[in-house]
């Protein structure tokens, strides 16, 4: 079959074969490339704080291009609003977060933002929020969503969901809620929390994003190559088997046309 494989219309045709080839695993490649996508937003660009008031506008979903980013903001804490959200870890210790309402300076409808002041470790009252004008630099995080099993009686929330806080405090607020990572004087002093404990939020997973259809046309461009040279060498066998098949039938021909032929110097006189 080798000498099949060298007529000169065979070797045209690999020729041939082997540039569609080329070309479909280029696609191939071209295809896995954009089966992976780039996180939806980068490290270091959330971690630069950028102004909330800016960022975020009253009413709006808080979307992933838009959180797990730092943002900055003054204004101050609203007296009696402190609630306790349960089962946070912080140390390898279970306790729970304060929460409390921050009216932002600058925000629409003199909207407010469900600040997490940090962690302590018992279900108690918390001490008071700090008073008077206060900046805070923090993380801007999705709510959690409330659980409809909550208990009423209970001291604490299982979740944060600002538009639950929303109707407990009946005030407008900002989609999501800030894990404050520093909280200052507009004169950059830092304020204490009596047996509260500063929590640090870090950014999400950066977690590329696959396109798993993406993945599936470049296996396909693939098995169209490998089709792409199967096909060359399917014409060559076929062609091979006819060469065989012509040698066998001139054989054949040989053979039935040898009898009936008279042999030289038997014919009588």
């Amino acid at each position: 079959m080798f000498k099949t494989a060298l007529k000169l219309k065979w070797i045209g045709a690999l020729l041939a074969a082997l540039a569609i080839a080329t070309g479909f695993v280029a696609l191939s490649g071209w295809q896995f490339g954009a089966s992976e996508s780039e996180p939806i937003v980068k490290v270091d660009k959330t971690e630069k704080p950028v102004e909330l008031t800016k960022h975020q506008d009253i009413g709006t979903e808080l979307l992933g291009t838009k959180a797990d980013q730092i943002v900055t903001f003054t204004g101050e804490f609203v007296p009696g609003t402190d609630q306790l959200i349960a089962d946070r870890i912080e140390d390898g210790k279970k306790g729970v977060w304060v929460i409390s309402e921050f009216k932002v300076d600058g925000a629409k409808q003199d909207a407010g933002v469900a600040v997490v002041r940090g962690w302590q470790p018992e279900e108690t009252t918390p001490s008071a929020a700090p008073t008077g004008e206060l900046q805070i630099t923090g993380r801007l995080l999705p709510s959690e969503g409330p659980e409809n099993e909550h208990d009423l009686r209970s001291k604490t929330l299982p979740t944060i969901a600002s538009a639950q806080l929303a109707n407990i405090w009946d005030s407008v607020l900002y989609d999501g809620f800030i894990s404050a990572h520093e909280i200052t004087t507009v004169k950059g002093e830092s304020v204490q929390q009596p047996g509260i404990d500063m929590i640090y939020v870090g950014p999400q997973p950066q977690e590329a994003q696959i396109n798993w259809l993406n993945v599936f046309y470049g296996i396909e461009w693939v098995v169209f190559a490998g089709f792409a040279i199967f096909l060359w060498y399917r014409m060559v066998r076929d062609d091979y088997q006819r060469d065989l098949d012509e040698v066998a039938e001139r054989a054949a021909q040989a053979r039935q046309a040898g009898p009936e032929q008279t042999p030289p110097g038997n014919s009588n006189n």
